[in-house]
C-alpha cells in the first residue's frame, strides 16, 4: 500500500547534568570547584532523501529518540554530546502538530534539511558558580529536559500538472504514453492506487511534471473511498487535466463527472478551484470523426468559462500534442514559485509557554530576568548565530518580557544578565 501519511512520536535528546567535584590534588590542600558541563542531547532533524518516494519506514516504527548528552565529569571534563538523530524523508513531505494540525515544517523548495527538535542544553559544572563569597558551590546545572512529541507525516506530490478522473478514463495511459513513466494499467475501477509522476519533454519549449492522481469519487473529501487519501497531492499542482471518456464506453456522463470531481475539489479546498483546467476527451478513435454529441456538449457547457476541450486518442497519439503545448502555455503564465507552505507552529514554544519568570535589578544596575521559560529557550536557541539570536529576541518580545524591561526603565547600553550570559540592551 502506498504511504502518504504517517503519524510518529518524536524526541530529542535531555542535555546531559553539569558535575559537582571538587580538585583534590597532593599539594593542593583547598582545590576549588572543578565540575565539568554536561553535553548537549542530540537533536531530531529531518532530512530530504531524493532517492525516497513515500513514508513507508514510518508506518511500523512508532516512536524516534535522539541520544541524551553525558552527565560532566571532575577534572573539568566535558560530557559527550548526544548523536542526532536523522529522520530521511521525500521531497515535499509536510511535517505537522499531531495536537494542532499546524505546520511545523515544509520538506520542499529549498528546504531540505529541517531541525525540528533541539536537544537540551548540557547543564554546566559547579566551577562555573565559584565567586568570591561562595567559594565551595556543592550544586550544578541540571541539563536541559528533552522535548517529545506527536507528529503527523504527510506526502504531498510535487507536479506542475494534476491529471484527475474516473477510473478507467485512460489517465495512466496518458501518462505512459506522454512521459517516461511505466504505471501498472489495467482494465477495472481504482486500479491506481498511488500517484504515479512523469516529465514531460516538448520541442521547443519547457518541460512539466505531471502526476497522475487516482481515481475520484463522490464523497471523497469526507473520507469516502480512497478520495481523501489523494487529494492533498493536488494542492501543489499548477494547472489539471480532467481526463473524459468522449467515446462513452463506460456509459457515464462526463459532464457530471467532471462537475462532481470540481465538487469534491471545492469542499476540501475551494482554493484548487482557482487553478487554470483543461479537458482532455479521450478516445475519440473509438468514435466516427473528430467530434460526436459529447464532445460537442463539453465544448458548449466549459468553453464559455474558458476551460478548453481537447479531443485526443492516447491509442493512437492523436490530439496530444496540442493538449501538451497548451497546458504548457497554462503552466508560462502562473507563479514560477514553487508552493511551499509556511511555518505555523514552533515546537519549543508549546513546552515554555506556561511558565513563570521574574525581572529584577542587580546591586550593579544590571536587569536579570530569571525562570524556567527563559532558561530552557536558552537551551535550545543557538545565540551564537544572527538566525538563533534574532529568534530569542522575538521570544522575549512574544513574553511580554521587553516591554517589561521597558517599563523598569532600561536604557541603551544596560546590561542584561541570563544564566551566565550577558547583552547589553540596544532598544
Amino acid at each position: 500500500m502506498f504511504a502518504d501519511r504517517a503519524t510518529i512520536i518524536i524526541k530529542s535528546g535531555k542535555g546531559g547534568d553539569g558535575h559537582v567535584s571538587f580538585r583534590r590534588e597532593k599539594y593542593v590542600p583547598n582545590g576549588g570547584p572543578d565540575g565539568g558541563d554536561g553535553g548537549r542531547g542530540g537533536d531530531i532533524i529531518f532530512l530530504v532523501d531524493e532517492g525516497l518516494n513515500t513514508l513507508t519506514d514510518y508506518r511500523h516504527r512508532r516512536k524516534f529518540a535522539a541520544e541524551p548528552g553525558e552527565e560532566g565529569g571532575k577534572r573539568n571534563c566535558h560530557g559527550k554530546n548526544g548523536e542526532d538523530l536523522i529522520l530521511k524523508v521525500p521531497a515535499g513531505t509536510v511535517i505537522k502538530d499531531a495536537a494542532s494540525d499546524k505546520v511545523i515544517a515544509d520538506m520542499s523548495g529549498e528546504n531540505r534539511r529541517q531541525v525540528i527538535l533541539k536537544g537540551g542544553r548540557g547543564g554546566m559544572g559547579n566551577q562555573h558558580y565559584a565567586t568570591s563569597t561562595m567559594q565551595a558551590p556543592k550544586y550544578a546545572q541540571p541539563g536541559g529536559e528533552a522535548i517529545e512529541l506527536e507528529v503527523k507525516l504527510e506526502l504531498k506530490v510535487i507536479a506542475d500538472v494534476g491529471l484527475v478522473g474516473f477510473p478507467n478514463v485512460g489517465k495512466s495511459s496518458l501518462l505512459s504514453r506522454v512521459t517516461n513513466a511505466q504505471p501498472k494499467i489495467a482494465n477495472y475501477h481504482f486500479t491506481t492506487l498511488q500517484p504515479n509522476l512523469g516529465v514531460v519533454d516538448l520541442d521547443g519549449a519547457k518541460g512539466f511534471v505531471i502526476a497522475d492522481i487516482p481515481g475520484l469519487i463522490e464523497g471523497a473529501s469526507e473520507g469516502v473511498g480512497l478520495g481523501l487519501e489523494f487529494l492533498r497531492h493536488i494542492e501543489r499542482t499548477k494547472v489539471m487535466i480532467h481526463m473524459v471518456d468522449a467515446a462513452g464506453t463506460e456509459g457515464r456522463d462526463p459532464i457530471a463527472d467532471i462537475k462532481a470531481i470540481n465538487r469534491e475539489l471545492n469542499a476540501y479546498d475551494p482554493q484548487l478551484l482557482q487553478k487554470p483546467q483543461v479537458i482532455a476527451a479521450n478516445k475519440i478513435d473509438a468514435i466516427y470523426g473528430d467530434e460526436n454529441e459529447i464532445i460537442q456538449a463539453l465544448k458548449a457547457e466549459f468553453e464559455k468559462d474558458g476551460i478548453r476541450v481537447f479531443p485526443i486518442s492516447v491509442v493512437s497519439g492523436k490530439g496530444l500534442k496540442e493538449l501538451l503545448y497548451h497546458v504548457q502555455n497554462l503552466l508560462e503564465q502562473c507563479s514560477q514559485e514553487p508552493i511551499v507552505y509556511e511555518a505555523e507552529f514552533d515546537p519549543a514554544l508549546r513546552f515554555f509557554q506556561n511558565d513563570p519568570y521574574t525581572v529584577t535589578r542587580d546591586d550593579d544596575g544590571a536587569f536579570v530576568i530569571e525562570g524556567p521559560r527563559v532558561e530552557k529557550m536558552l537551551g535550545y536557541t543557538n545565540i551564537d548565530s544572527e538566525k538563533g539570536f534574532l529568534f530569542f529576541q522575538k521570544f522575549l518580545k512574544e513574553q511580554g518580557i521587553i516591554r517589561e524591561l521597558e517599563e523598569m526603565g532600561i536604557e541603551d547600553g544596560d546590561t542584561v544578565r541570563m544564566y551566565g550570559y550577558a547583552f547589553d540592551y540596544y532598544k
